[in-house]
């Protein structure tokens, strides 16, 4: 969780590849699309976990038009990726980080107040990356109202 696992704004990320839904692999090199959005979410099946991914499903053709891949990212399993995805009819794919290599890459790991205690989890965050690797604009402590939105404003007003 140190800074210096966090890139900065235009520092190229590491390539790194990860297990996703649908049995395929992820590859941040060679992404296709002009940006792609990796959404680090907390958990699958839990209220605002489910508002957010709804709302990024409602936006995916939006994004796809603006040349944009979407990815969740959560520690959850891929079993547990698999029927979250299929619940809420999502068209892009969910990427599983159960032993944490992209959450502390990403500096998204934080301790949380949960009923009064103190627990280690996943901060809701958001990060553009460019077809170069290129951070091009992050959010932290993502608040779910109009989020996906403010997302797609951003990748539409880079065109």
């Amino acid at each position: 969780m140190a800074d210096s696992q966090t890139a900065a704004p235009t520092d190229p990320f590491t390539d790194f590849s990860a297990v996703m839904t649908g049995d395929k692999p992820f590859q941040l090199s060679g992404r296709p699309a002009r940006y792609t959005v990796l959404y680090f979410y907390p958990k699958d099946n839990t209220p605002g976990c489910t508002t957010e991914s709804i709302a990024f499903r409602d936006l995916h053709e939006q994004f796809q038009q603006a040349g944009t891949e979407i990815y969740g990212i959560s520690r959850d399993s891929l079993r547990s990726h698999e029927g979250f995805k299929s619940k809420l009819g999502l068209p892009f794919e969910l990427i599983s980080d159960p032993e944490e290599a992209m959450c502390l890459q990403f500096g998204v790991m934080k301790m949380k107040n949960m009923y009064g205690k103190q627990v280690r989890g996943v901060e809701r965050s958001t990060f553009v990356i460019d077809a170069d690797g290129k951070l091009m604009k992050e959010w932290r402590g993502v608040k779910v109202p109009n989020h996906a939105e403010d997302v797609l404003e951003f990748v539409k007003s880079q065109a």
